[in-house]
């Protein structure tokens, strides 16, 4: 296949990533948000933090879960949310929760140089309630709260792989004649 005809193509198959974007976020909205509780998790800094004082001034909130130090994955798209920050944080309050101990999610985020707050879900059945823990395994993802009439409620969630949208490298790798070509990301290059 030629090259202009390859990109015609592809243009055309946006065109149909786009439309379906569209239908996606329609049925978000069309779905009735989940009530959660108010759950006590502990501040990356030390102390505790409720998850209704995470919202801040803001109407919605954005948790990241994290599986934590040990995994080179979950390091890679906390770093990159780091470098969008603080765009995310004018839109909507931010944070990432991962099960390590505050201690040690303080001292390893302050090696990567992250600015978001963290909080540790030890000890607590957010990340499963959130369904992004089983079998005492905690698996990547994002969840999206809002606060309505003084409760807190959950309208979307979308767990992370490798390939998708929420991290910047693997549409780029996806432009590169063979991807990602097997790459795997490490704690420092």
């Amino acid at each position: 296949m030629q090259y202009q005809e390859a990109a015609q193509k592809i243009a055309s198959m946006r065109q149909d990533i786009a439309k379906l974007r569209q239908e996606i976020q329609a049925a978000r909205a069309r779905a009735e948000p989940v009530e959660f509780s108010d759950y006590t998790l502990q501040r990356a800094g030390g102390g505790e933090v409720k998850l209704s004082e995470l919202f801040g001034e803001k109407s919605d909130l954005i948790v990241i879960h994290n599986m934590g130090a040990g995994c080179s994955y979950c390091t890679l798209w906390a770093d990159g949310f780091n470098g969008v920050y603080d765009h995310l944080a004018d839109r909507a309050a931010f944070v990432v929760a991962s099960p390590d101990p505050p201690a040690s999610q303080s001292k390893f985020a302050h090696g990567r140089g992250w600015r978001f707050p963290m909080v540790s879900t030890k000890g607590t059945t957010f990340a499963k309630d959130c369904g992004y823990e089983e079998g005492g395994r905690v698996m990547p993802g994002i969840s999206i709260f809002t606060r309505k009439n003084g409760k807190i409620m959950r309208v979307a969630d979308e767990p992370f792989s490798p390939g998708d949208d929420f991290c910047i490298v693997w549409p780029i790798f996806g432009l590169l004649p063979e991807g990602s070509g097997g790459w795997s990301p490490k704690y420092g290059y």
